[in-house]
């Protein structure tokens, strides 16, 4: 009882000093929970920064180990593409090498042939020699008839002569000049005077007097113009004392044509003229008149003509012949040569190379 009755006269101070040290405990529970928090916050942020390391570390490797891998293949892209380029590049130098090879072939065989040039020289030859003696013959045939020409006119001058001369024919009572009576034969002018027959001299007709216009005056057409030389002076005109020129050339100086200035000599439609040379000079130089229409039936009905080299009579070539003909006997050997690709097979082949290396790129 005591005791109970000593609790209940502590109870008051003990519930004092209960709350008192709850009060003094609470602010360093406070502080330890915040302390506790604390270091939970810093140990779990540690943990998930270890972790996101971890994980950086991993994905470093990860992107390490893909980025060779593209590399590598993008290595190998490039190297495959310099490869066929290469093979490629080596193909069009061996074709390139091959053709050479050909055409020097060819064209020492078949365009620039020896034993064609030397056929179509011996036509050529024999051409000129036929030609050449043709106009040898057609020389000596002008030349006779040259000298045809000349003994005719050879022959009218010494009748005209004779026909002037026959009042020197001899009469039964005078003998002639040509006929002496100390000759044995008469001479052959003599015979040529017998035969010919005596000239008459015509008189000349006299024309009436004209009247003469200003056109005539200055194209020099008239007589009042310009005297003409048709009447000759008298042969026994005693020609004047002095040095004076001969009246004719005097004449000819005076009553000269007058001579046109620049501008009137030259033609009003000089231009059209010259558009008109120039459109027969460009007409000239055309090889072909006809227009080419690719999509019309204007040309159907025409008669085809073969050109100079297939019409020609000395062998002409035929190009497909050659390139496809063959001949075993200058074989080397009987293999068949290895066939290779086209360039544009191998870029169809390996396009799809060249575009996945420029998308990788």
């Amino acid at each position: 009882m005591a005791t109970l009755a000593r609790l209940q006269a502590r109870s008051s101070t003990v519930g004092n000093q209960y709350y008192f040290r709850n009060s003094v405990v609470d602010p360093f529970r406070i502080k330890e929970n915040d302390a506790a928090v604390k270091i939970q916050s810093w140990f779990r942020g540690c943990q998930v920064r270890a972790y996101i390391r971890h994980l950086n570390r991993i994905v470093t490797i990860i992107q390490k180990w893909w980025r060779s891998f593209l590399g590598r293949k993008q290595y190998q892209l490039t190297v495959q593409v310099a490869y066929y380029t290469m093979m490629m590049n080596l193909y069009n130098a061996m074709a390139v090498r091959i053709q050479r090879r050909w055409r020097g072939y060819r064209v020492r065989k078949y365009l620039f042939n020896y034993y064609y040039l030397k056929e179509y020289l011996r036509v050529v030859s024999e051409t000129n020699d036929a030609i050449r003696k043709a106009l040898e013959e057609f020389a000596e045939m002008k030349e006779r008839e040259e000298k045809k020409a000349n003994l005719e006119r050879e022959e009218k001058k010494r009748d005209y002569q004779a026909r002037k001369m026959h009042y020197l024919l001899s009469t039964k009572q005078i003998p002639g000049i040509y006929n002496s009576p100390f000759r044995k034969e008469p001479d052959p002018w003599e015979l040529q005077l017998q035969k010919a027959k005596p000239l008459t001299h015509r008189r000349p007709k006299v024309k009436q007097k004209d009247s003469t216009s200003l056109n005539d005056w200055l194209a020099c057409t008239s007589a009042r113009s310009f005297p003409r030389s048709e009447i000759l002076p008298p042969i026994n005109r005693k020609q004047c004392q002095g040095p004076f020129r001969d009246i004719t050339e005097v004449l000819e100086q005076r009553y000269k044509p007058l001579e046109p200035t620049l501008w009137v000599a030259e033609p009003i439609d000089e231009l059209k003229l010259a558009r008109e040379e120039l459109r027969r000079e460009e007409w000239l130089r055309n090889v072909n008149d006809n227009m080419f229409l690719p999509f019309s039936s204007y040309h159907k009905n025409e008669k085809y003509i073969p050109s100079m080299h297939l019409s020609s009579k000395y062998c002409p070539i035929s190009h497909k012949e050659q390139f496809r003909s063959e001949n075993p006997k200058k074989w080397i050997c009987d293999k068949d040569f290895q066939t290779i690709l086209p360039s544009f097979e191998l870029f169809s082949k390996y396009g799809k190379l060249y575009s996945k290396a420029g998308q990788i790129v």
